[in-house]
């Protein structure tokens, strides 16, 4: 029986691996809680069996010479290694788990490059680590969806997604000038050590009108545009645009769903004088427009210029060298910051009667400088999930909670109707 074909790098994929850093890992971070409790012997068989029903996620690096021209990945035909770990009990397993998740990528040599921490406590958390080069959490929480129901044996199709109605026709959206550096996150308490900080909270989801012509979405987008906006004001910061990273994530959810890392990225501007909560309807019908406008662009992942950066015309280490070089060199035109919103997350995680179903989940992203945080959330029991991660090199725990308490207010301040 021949080997399996090796998969080459997408471009994702491959720009990750020339910006390796050890110091602040490129990790993400999916955190479940569970009312109940796991067996040991079943999670640990359903988890695997899972990873054998979504091959593509069986893979690590290949090995080649130093003039190869690609990265490759190499499928296995099983796990290399032990993937799902149990940490003893204790009211620092889950703070230790989350220190791993963002300390600790699981190494592209050995398949597969995530990891599951199953700790135990009045309930369970489910802690799974991914290295963001091969994987994205959407995928790999696909991946557990599946082993909930192998585990559980209970449904965890995904939930229909909301229909929504089709606005009145939008001309061209009414978008700030990107011809100036957008505003960098102001520096507040930094810690000497190296790597990411992590906050998690549990918070209202907000209403809005029946009707409106804004997604909870665009809500999100304007608390963390407001929130930051306070922040610099706060610490003296000069007023400049900024710009918002926004993930878009067309895949199906089924079982279909491509696993890796399937999401383009695009920006949401936002000028100084708009970023007011005075006017906040107006604010979020401009935003809503934005990322309508944004979304139905057809564009590469990460652009055209990573596009190009990744064709294989030199050697893999050539072009590292060249794409780190660049990166330092566009880092005061990299966007303010990253918010990534799941949504409701589309799958019950329902792991049986003796476990139950999943009653929060949070996600994380990277936040290596220069932009130094980013904002995640998802939406789970009718409440909204918010991790904040930032780099240490920038922020320290105090700041987080601060950051915390403002998007907290801001997100109030969306509700505000005509």
């Amino acid at each position: 029986m021949s080997a399996p074909a090796r998969i080459p790098f997408p471009v994702v994929d491959e720009v990750a691996r020339h910006c390796l850093q050890e110091e602040e890992p490129e990790t993400v971070h999916i955190e479940v809680h569970l009312p109940g409790h796991l067996e040991p012997a079943r999670i640990r068989k359903a988890f695997t069996e899972a990873l054998r029903r979504h091959p593509r996620i069986l893979v690590r690096e290949a090995p080649g010479p130093w003039y190869r021209r690609r990265y490759e990945w190499e499928p296995t035909d099983g796990p290399d290694v032990e993937v799902v770990r149990f940490p003893a009990p204790g009211k620092d397993a889950l703070g230790d788990a989350r220190t791993r998740a963002l300390a600790q990528a699981p190494p592209l040599s050995a398949s597969p490059p995530v990891r599951l921490d199953v700790v135990a406590g009045s309930g369970t958390v489910l802690v799974l680590t991914i290295n963001h080069t091969a994987l994205d959490g959407p995928a790999c929480l696909r991946v557990l969806a599946t082993a909930a129901e192998l585990y559980g044996g209970r449904d965890n199709s995904p939930a229909a997604p909301p229909v929504r109605a089709p606005g009145p026709p939008q001309g061209p959206a009414d978008t700030p000038s990107a011809w100036s550096p957008p505003a960098r996150v102001a520096r507040g308490t930094p810690e000497r050590s190296p790597g990411n900080g992590l906050l998690v909270a549990e918070l209202p989801l907000p209403r809005r009108p029946r009707g409106a012509p804004y997604t909870v979405n665009d809500q999100l987008m304007v608390t963390t545009a407001l929130t930051i906006a306070h922040w610099n004001r706060e610490h003296g910061a000069p007023r400049r645009p900024l710009r918002i990273t926004m993930p878009v994530d067309d895949r199906p959810r089924d079982t279909t769903m491509p696993i890796g890392n399937g999401t383009r990225l695009v920006e949401v501007p936002f000028a100084p004088d708009e970023l007011d909560p005075a006017g906040m309807p107006g604010l979020l019908r401009r935003t809503a427009s934005r990322t309508r406008a944004l979304k139905s662009l057809p564009r590469p992942q990460l652009g055209h210029g990573a596009a190009l950066l990744t064709a294989p015309w030199a050697p893999v280490g050539c072009r590292a060298a060249l794409t780190r070089a660049l990166r330092r060199a566009a880092a005061p035109w990299t966007s303010t910051t990253l918010l990534s919103n799941i949504g409701r997350v589309p799958y019950p995680l329902d792991f049986g009667a003796e476990a139950g179903r999943a009653d929060a989940v949070w996600f994380s992203a990277p936040a290596r400088m220069p932009r130094g945080l980013t904002v995640t959330t998802a939406s789970t029991a009718g409440r909204l999930h918010l991790a904040l991660r930032w780099s240490r090199a920038l922020l320290g725990d105090g700041d987080g909670d601060r950051l915390r308490d403002l998007f907290a207010h801001y997100l109030h301040t969306t509700e505000a109707t005509e």
